[in-house]
C-alpha cells in the first residue's frame, strides 16, 4: 500500500477562478501566469482549467515548450524575455511572445529581425514604475517606445504592449494600496501610445483594482484559488485548486504533562489523544508550523501540536471522537485555506503551493 499522502488538483476550480476574474475585468483579456510549474500544480494538470484564457504567461522557456507539447495553441508570453540568442531562436520556434525590460533586450530584436524569421512576436515593453525590479526607467521610455513602434510597424510585427507590475496592490491598508496602484497606473499610461495595449494587473491588481488592470491582466495566485490579499480567497469568490491531504497512521493516548515531538515543544494540559499524520517537511509541509496551525479531520479543525518531523506531524484530536487510524486529514484545501496555513507559518500561500515535494503523488479530479 502506498503512503497515504497526495496533492489533489481540481482543474474545474481553476476554470471557475479564471471566469470569475474575467467577470471582474469586463472587456479585459486574461493571461494567467503558469510559471514554477503552474505554482506547483503541474502544467499538465491545470491546462484544461485554463481553456477560457486568452494567453498564458510563463518564465521558463522549457515550460513554454511543454505547453506546446500539451496542445496549447494560444499565445504564450515569456515574462523575463529572452536571455541569449539561443532563447531568441527557441522562442520563435515555439511561437512565443516575450517581455523586453532593458536596452540589451531591445537591441536583440535587431538580431532577430536580421534572421528573417517567419514568426513575428508580440513584444511586451516593461517599465519600472516603482517596483524597482525589472523595467526601463521613465527617462528611457520615450525613445524606447518610439524605436519599438517604428521597428514593429516596419517589420509587420504585432503592435507592442506596454506593461508594468504593481508593488502594493495587496496591502491591507487602503491608504497604502490605492494611491500607489493609481500612481503606477498613471506613470505607465502617460507614455502609452493610443494604438498600444497595456498590461498591469497581477492577482492583487485584478482583484482589488480591476479598473487599473489594463487591457491584458496577468493573474497568478488567484487562478489557483489563493489570494495575495488583503481579503480571503473566498471573499473574492475563488475556490482552491489544490487539496493537500493525508491520513492518520497512529494514535497516542497521553496524560496531562506529557510532551510531544522533537524538543518536547508541546505539553498537554489534560489527558487526550494525539494523531500521527503521514506528512512532514520532506513532503513540503513547513517544519516551522507553530502549535495551533489548523488541519481538518472528520468535519472538525484539529490543531498541529509539536514540531513537524521529516515524515510525520502530530495533531490534537482529543475533541474529535470520530477520528481514527485511516481518517483523512486535510492539510490545506477546501476547508483549511492555504493562506491560513501560510499566515500561521509566517509565509505566503505561494511558497507552500510551490513547495510540494517530488515524492508526493498528485491526483487530478474535476468537480464543481
Amino acid at each position: 500500500m502506498p503512503r497515504p499522502i497526495r496533492a489533489v488538483v481540481n482543474p474545474t476550480a481553476i476554470l471557475g477562478n479564471v471566469n470569475k476574474i474575467k467577470q471582474l475585468l469586463g472587456a479585459g483579456q486574461v493571461m494567467p501566469v503558469v510559471k514554477a510549474n503552474a505554482y506547483g500544480h503541474g502544467l499538465e494538470r491545470v491546462l484544461e482549467g485554463l481553456k477560457n484564457s486568452d494567453a498564458l504567461a510563463i518564465l521558463e522557456i522549457d515550460g513554454a515548450a511543454r505547453l506546446r507539447q500539451l496542445g496549447w495553441t494560444k499565445p504564450i508570453v515569456l515574462l523575463e524575455g529572452c536571455f541569449d540568442e539561443a532563447d531568441l531562436h527557441k522562442a520563435t520556434e515555439l511561437h512565443c511572445d516575450w517581455v523586453v525590460h532593458n536596452q540589451a533586450q531591445l537591441e536583440d530584436l535587431e538580431k532577430l529581425a536580421a534572421l528573417n524569421n517567419s514568426f513575428k512576436p508580440r513584444i511586451f515593453l516593461k517599465m519600472n514604475t516603482g517596483m524597482n525590479r525589472l523595467g526601463l526607467q521613465a527617462p528611457e521610455m520615450p525613445a524606447a517606445i518610439t524605436w519599438l513602434d517604428e521597428f514593429t510597424s516596419r517589420l509587420g510585427w504585432p503592435t507592442p504592449v506596454l506593461m508594468t507590475h504593481f508593488a502594493n496592490a495587496d496591502e491591507a491598508e487602503p491608504r497604502t494600496r490605492q494611491p500607489m496602484a493609481q500612481a503606477q497606473f498613471n506613470n505607465l499610461m502617460r507614455f502609452k501610445p493610443a494604438h498600444w495595449q497595456s498590461s498591469l494587473g497581477n492577482s492583487a491588481g485584478s482583484l482589488n483594482f480591476p479598473e487599473l488592470a489594463g487591457d491584458i491582466a496577468r493573474p497568478g495566485i488567484a487562478v489557483y484559488g489563493a489570494t495575495p490579499g488583503p481579503h480571503a480567497a473566498a471573499n473574492y469568490g475563488l475556490k482552491p485548486a489544490m487539496t493537500f491531504i493525508s491520513q492518520i497512521i497512529a494514535i497516542q493516548h497521553i496524560e496531562a504533562g506529557d510532551r510531544v515531538g522533537y524538543g518536547s515543544r508541546w505539553q498537554a494540559d489534560r489527558a487526550g489523544r494525539i494523531a500521527v499524520v503521514a506528512c512532514g517537511y520532506a513532503d513540503g509541509y513547513p517544519r516551522h508550523a507553530p502549535d495551533g496551525t489548523p488541519t481538518f479531520v472528520e468535519g472538525h479543525v484539529a490543531p498541529v501540536v509539536g514540531r513537524v518531523s521529516m515524515d510525520m506531524m502530530t495533531i490534537d484530536i482529543t475533541s474529535i471522537p470520530d477520528a481514527r487510524v485511516g481518517s483523512a486529514v486535510e492539510l490545506w484545501g477546501e476547508h483549511i485555506p492555504v493562506d491560513v496555513v501560510a499566515d500561521r507559518c509566517g509565509t505566503i500561500g505561494y511558497e507552500l503551493l510551490c513547495a510540494i515535494a517530488p515524492r508526493v503523488p498528485f491526483q487530478v479530479v474535476s468537480k464543481d
